[in-house]
């Protein structure tokens, strides 16, 4: 996903863009159609383009109000056009990027982050800074952004809020053990936040007004074939453990939505008070080896396109099917992705 979230800064600071579309406040509908909601994106490396794709079909088709994003740094250029990307910038800002899962793979078992770049270089950082503004994302009380990343020493999860970003916390967030040194904030060293919340869902039970969520997932939930080279059985081990933490968040929105309805929490958007959160989901689906875990390292950009494409269309299905669901139901079925016992 670094060529991607780099790439669209870089073209929303040089390309001219239209004017900016006027997103209704917070919790409220505009006057035309548009309904808001808040989006939990997962992260996938490169399989982020999948989002990138279901970022520009959400504001294309204008129909969507953003309120909040949790879990995915390039929402910091959701407020108007997501200029296209710049082929030349992808293809030479990322020579450094293992295209090879296996190669990578065998290198990593011997040299580390901190062996290779000993003098912690970071030319994305570097970029980020020069053409992310940071202050404006802070100054801005019109949408709330979440990006989480992971306590080295604790393992424990570390959410932060909009107010709280900056190039540091987005680098941390993405800062894969094997890929980048931690990053640290404040003294802490930080992996990325995808061990331990990819994506939160949490934070909206409190932070925004509007109670629909849509979780945008690019790690599969299920695979078709059972792996059977030890290749496929790590590519789905990676996957599954990526979604553990996901499957996690779904269990709390349930425990809290039962609680909610036995009238053991206060609903509301005041202090103390609870959203009954409804839930929807565009999953990248089972789509073979070849968009298998191992892919999330690549760095071409007929890939990153064709993945765009794909997320844009499953966008249009999901809007075809479930637009009028939008703030009215839940269209993913809790009680078949939780215990039941937190549901029934």
């Amino acid at each position: 996903m670094f060529p991607i979230l780099l790439a669209s800064f870089i073209s929303n600071a040089l390309t001219p863009r239209s004017p900016p579309r006027r997103r209704p406040p917070p919790g409220r509908v505009s006057k035309g159609r548009a309904k808001p909601i808040n989006l939990a994106l997962q992260g996938g490396g490169a399989h982020g383009a999948f989002t990138w794709g279901v970022l520009d079909q959400l504001l294309d088709d204008g129909r969507i109000g953003i309120e909040g994003i949790a879990d995915f740094w390039r929402a910091v250029s959701v407020d108007g056009h997501l200029g296209s990307l710049q082929r030349g910038v992808v293809e030479r800002l990322f020579p450094f990027v293992p295209g090879d899962g296996l190669w990578f793979t065998a290198m990593s078992r011997m040299l580390s982050p901190y062996d290779l770049n000993p003098l912690n270089i970071n030319p994305l950082k570097e970029l980020i800074e020069r053409f992310v503004d940071f202050e404006a994302i802070r100054r801005d009380r019109g949408l709330e952004l979440f990006i989480s990343a992971t306590n080295v020493q604790t393992g424990e999860l570390r959410v932060f809020t909009r107010a709280e970003i900056t190039a540091e916390v987005v680098m941390a967030s993405a800062a894969l053990p094997l890929l980048f040194r931690a990053v640290e904030i404040d003294g802490v060293p930080y992996w990325d936040g995808g061990y331990s919340g990819n994506p939160v869902v949490t934070p909206f039970l409190r932070a925004t007004a509007t109670e629909d969520a849509l979780i945008v997932q690019i790690n599969p939930r299920e695979r078709r074939n059972v792996p059977t080279r030890t290749r496929e059985i790590m590519s789905r081990v990676n996957e599954i453990n990526f979604n553990a933490s996901l499957l996690s968040e779904l269990r709390g929105v349930a425990f809290v939505n039962r609680l909610i309805d036995e009238g053991r929490l206060p609903r509301g958007t005041r202090a103390g008070e609870f959203r009954r959160l409804k839930l929807h989901r565009i999953v990248m689906e089972d789509l073979g080896e070849a968009f298998g875990a191992r892919s999330t390292l690549k760095t071409d950009y007929e890939y990153f396109e064709t993945l765009h494409k794909l997320g844009q269309r499953a966008t249009r299905r999901f809007l075809d099917a479930h637009f009028d669901d939008i703030g009215r139901r839940s269209t993913i079925d809790l009680a078949a992705k939780v215990e039941p016992e937190l549901v029934e």
